[in-house]
């Protein structure tokens, strides 16, 4: 299995605690058994979140495997790899 990215992490951090909170808001409970069935709860949201967060990939291709054309200026780190991908120092 792959290491998470850094988004993955955050956006599930982010879950756990504001999931956790709001939970433990919105029930009103008390009990210890009541507070650790909502952790858990949290929890596992938090890691279903980071699982399916959507990774960015490196080429734009399609179903067939080509490169999409697109109308539209590049911008940022696609200007870079493109610049890399013609360039002669390989």
């Amino acid at each position: 299995m792959p290491r998470p990215t850094s988004a993955q992490l955050a956006y599930g951090s982010a879950t756990v605690v504001l999931s956790t909170l709001a939970m433990l808001l919105l029930s009103e409970t008390r009990s210890g058994v009541g507070v650790g069935m909502v952790t858990v709860a949290g929890l596992a949201l938090g890691l279903l979140v980071a699982l399916t967060v959507p990774v960015s990939r490196p080429s734009r291709t399609g179903r067939t495997g080509r490169t999409v054309r697109s109308n539209r200026p590049l911008a940022g780190a696609a200007v870079a790899e493109r610049q890399r991908e013609h360039s002669l120092h390989g």
